[in-house]
């Protein structure tokens, strides 16, 4: 009789689902030396413009006698009498027209220049602009002061508001070229093609298509090149001389003496050539961190 033996298996377990692991919240750590670092930056930055504010409210005989962190008990506002009455009213018409008379000529050149070399980049002479414009970044203004007084003097505009709007066009144009060459590139070219199939030519492309699409790029442009024109220094200072002819930073040597500087009166004019440029930043403030930050979120 033979028997078979039946070999049984023991069924196979069923492997267990791993254990979910515990998370453990990750324990916050405060960053002591970036939050003082912080706070450090913040002090940098206010002390000044508070001390500007508080004494440009003392009185001169007043100032050297005083602690310069503490407000003065009795404020007054002398100091901005005396700057408004110093023709400051002439200085600010002048940064005006200098600053917008420079500034809207160059975004218009520097637009149209950005849009031809990007559409026309297999062109050899568009690329040999690009390529000149790029040269342009690497030449300082102060490399080119004495070229720059003798094309004024040759022009006969010295000592004119047009002999400072000149160069500050030709120095505004390569950096504005190269932002808005960067920001035009980023334009889908399914849209210029959408455009020239339609029957529109280059130039309604540019203006209304390539211009919408690039404004926080233009207006990037336009508040860094006016801010750049309007605290310019060294151009007013060698290429005008009449008192009549002179822009806001310059003006601030009216109240420095032979023996003395007017220290509060400067730092009053120092506040009122300051607020157009709080009041440019604060209506262009979100077009102009966009522009600044376009490129990082693409």
């Amino acid at each position: 009789m033979t028997t078979t033996l039946t070999k049984t298996r023991r069924p196979r377990q069923a492997a267990r689902p791993d254990s979910p692991r515990r998370s453990r919240p990750a324990a916050r750590r405060r960053n002591w030396l970036g939050g003082l670092a912080g706070w450090l930056w913040l002090a940098v930055v206010v002390v000044p413009l508070y001390w500007t504010l508080i004494t440009s409210l003392k009185d001169r005989s007043r100032y050297y006698a005083s602690n310069p962190l503490v407000p003065s008990a009795d404020p007054t506002f002398d100091n901005y009498r005396l700057v408004v009455e110093s023709d400051f009213l002439q200085y600010f018409v002048n940064s005006v027209v200098v600053t917008a008379g420079a500034v809207i000529p160059a975004v218009l050149v520097s637009f149209m220049a950005a849009y031809a070399i990007v559409r026309g980049w297999r062109m050899r002479v568009l690329r040999a602009m690009n390529g000149l414009f790029l040269m342009g970044l690497a030449i300082p203004l102060q490399a080119t002061v004495i070229p720059i007084y003798l094309i004024i003097i040759k022009l006969h505009l010295y000592d004119s508001l047009p002999a400072l709007i000149l160069p500050s066009i030709a120095f505004a144009i390569p950096l504005s070229v190269l932002v808005l060459a960067n920001f035009i590139r980023d334009v889908p070219k399914e849209l210029f093609d959408s455009m020239r199939v339609d029957g529109a030519t280059e130039w309604t492309t540019l203006w209304r298509l390539a211009a919408p699409l690039t404004r926080p790029a233009i207006l990037t442009v336009s508040i860094f090149n006016a801010l750049t024109i309007w605290n310019g220094f060294l151009l007013p200072l060698v290429l005008t001389q009449s008192p009549d002819r002179r822009t806001l930073p310059l003006a601030l040597w009216t109240f420095q003496g032979q023996y003395g500087v007017n220290v509060p009166a400067v730092l009053a004019a120092v506040v009122l050539t300051t607020l157009p440029v709080l009041v440019l930043y604060a209506f262009g403030r979100r077009q102009l961190l966009s522009g600044l930050t376009a490129g990082f979120s693409r």
